[in-house]
């Protein structure tokens, strides 16, 4: 019996064993798979835990579903282009603290916001803040879509920036920041993601302005 244990025993070491390690080496294959599928965009910020609590804080009744982050992700890179096609950067605007609003002509609630982003672009626009909507309108006819749609709107402070090549977006899909459009990011002056809103706001109610402010408030 001593002899049949001991076989047994053998027997099952030398497939824990072989499997143990299978599991490492599928382990540390997931992880170097996380790592290379990430590169290029790892953090490059600092974790701001307590400057979006403050946002968080401030975003209640219109502006509640935006979400506080500051989990580290920058955008300073984010490439887009300008009206004329020239090749642009969040870093182009640094110094600002930036509302990020990501839009399309096709999309319904992206057209409704508009109006409320182009009252609080116009009241708070300034050296220290910026609304900066990129469309994201894709194909040969795009930038004539949405320059359209910005002329018939006739929006004073909403200037055209725009990647059809979907990227910039397609990079927050990825790093699972959003899904969908309409989407903002609240960024601080060197492009840091600080916080994050699904969907369309009312932002040029008190509870839009109100996180405007909270904002502008984290640059003293």
């Amino acid at each position: 019996m001593a002899n049949i244990r001991s076989d047994r025993s053998s027997t099952a070491m030398r497939w824990i064993m072989p499997a143990a390690a299978g599991l490492v080496v599928v382990g540390g294959s997931i992880a170097a798979w996380l790592m290379l599928g990430n590169a290029g965009e790892a953090n490059e910020c600092p974790v701001q835990a307590a400057a979006a609590q403050i946002i968080e804080g401030a975003a209640v009744g219109e502006l509640a579903a935006l979400n506080g982050t500051g989990e580290g992700r920058g955008y300073a890179d984010m490439a887009f282009k300008d009206i004329d096609g020239t090749d642009m950067t969040v870093a182009d605007f640094n110094g600002k603290s930036l509302l990020v609003n990501f839009w399309a002509s096709w999309c319904v609630p992206c057209r409704e916001e508009m109006p409320a982003l182009d009252a609080i672009a116009t009241e708070f626009n300034s050296d220290s803040f910026m609304v900066l909507p990129i469309n994201l309108d894709i194909g040969s006819d795009g930038l004539g879509k949405a320059q359209q749609f910005l002329d018939e709107g006739q929006f004073e402070n909403l200037p055209l920036y725009a990647d059809n090549t979907f990227a910039a977006f397609e990079r927050l899909k990825r790093q699972a920041v959003a899904i969908g459009l309409p989407a903002t990011l609240l960024l601080d002056p060197e492009g840091c993601e600080l916080a994050v809103l699904q969907g369309p706001a009312e932002w040029q109610t008190e509870d839009g302005k109100n996180v405007v402010k909270a904002l502008l408030s984290l640059r003293s």
